[in-house]
């Protein structure tokens, strides 16, 4: 009898893990770290970075933000889910909607609690964000091109947050940051080819539903070309170190991206284009540290 409660204990657990992506919120904290350490504030020492209390509350206020908001999204896709990710979706289902709404009630207060140790504007800043991801989730999602463009600007925001707080304007900076928007938005819309099925059936009016597989085909090659210019000029203009050999890979795995588009038609397919996104992004938080290795060594040991 102990043995089956702990069971479901323990697939409830797993369930709710599931239901706010924590893994995708531990690469979001790691990110916002070495974002914070290597690029924005490389002049302060590793250790001022690492323990400036609040950055830590701004990092912890989005990580349970975006908690949050993959709960409410899980709440209102629960149907569409069911369509196009059984599996996951009834893992998620150990943990009622009812529960899953109170931990979302829960995250958002902590995340506000968490902001007022810092400033009052932050507060304000994280009390809209949590409308915004409510308003994407509940309503903007469904809406042709702007659902794509809200989702892209959400997934960014927690590295505005950090870019905001070090008041680093430095061009490269904006760099980094468009080619991570242009990731983003074609993840975004590789998702949507990806979730048809569910998406008509749920009348949700997305890019590959109103304008049909090949013209998304069309807009994402555009996505990867303009993707090319800062690409580009972080290796030509900017002083990257090492992080050269990642645009490079970068290079070579768009185009693969984009070859391989051309031929996929099943929904597998498209998830390999989507993982293959995912990689890029991933790979790139962790190649920060190749900007200057010598000075990551020293600043770590």
């Amino acid at each position: 009898m102990a043995s089956t409660a702990n069971k479901r204990l323990l697939l409830k657990m797993l369930s709710l893990f599931s239901a706010v992506r924590g893994y995708n919120i531990l690469v979001l904290i790691i990110a916002q770290y070495l974002t914070a350490a290597f690029i924005m504030a490389r002049d302060l020492p590793l250790r001022e970075v690492l323990f400036d209390d609040n950055l830590f509350f701004l990092i912890l206020s989005s990580a349970t933000v975006i908690a949050s908001g993959y709960i409410i999204n899980n709440f209102y896709d629960s149907e569409k889910d069911l369509i196009n990710r059984p599996k996951k979706t009834m893992l998620d289902r150990f943990v009622s909607q009812r529960t899953k709404l109170s931990v979302y009630f829960i995250l958002n207060l902590l995340a506000i609690f968490f902001a007022s140790y810092v400033s009052f504007r932050a507060v304000l800043f994280f009390s809209v964000y949590i409308f915004a991801i409510w308003l994407y989730s509940h309503r903007l999602k469904r809406i042709l091109f702007l659902g794509n463009l809200v989702a892209s600007i959400l997934t960014i925001t927690p590295f505005f947050v950090v870019f905001v707080y070090y008041k680093n304007f430095e061009t490269v900076i904006f760099t980094h940051a468009t080619f991570l928007y242009l990731m983003i938005v074609m993840r975004e819309l590789v998702k949507d080819l990806e979730n048809m099925q569910g998406d008509l059936a749920q009348n949700y009016q997305t890019i590959p539903i109103v304008y049909g597989e090949r013209l998304s085909k069309f807009f994402l090659s555009v996505l990867s070309l303009l993707a090319i210019v800062p690409t580009v000029l972080l290796i030509t203009r900017f002083d990257i170190g090492a992080m050269d050999y990642y645009f490079y890979a970068s290079l070579v795995l768009l185009l693969f991206f984009v070859l391989f588009l051309y031929f996929s038609k099943a929904k597998w397919q498209y998830l390999v284009l989507h993982n293959i996104l995912k990689l890029i992004i991933v790979a790139g938080v962790f190649s920060i540290l190749l900007i200057d290795l010598d000075e990551v060594l020293n600043r770590v040991f």
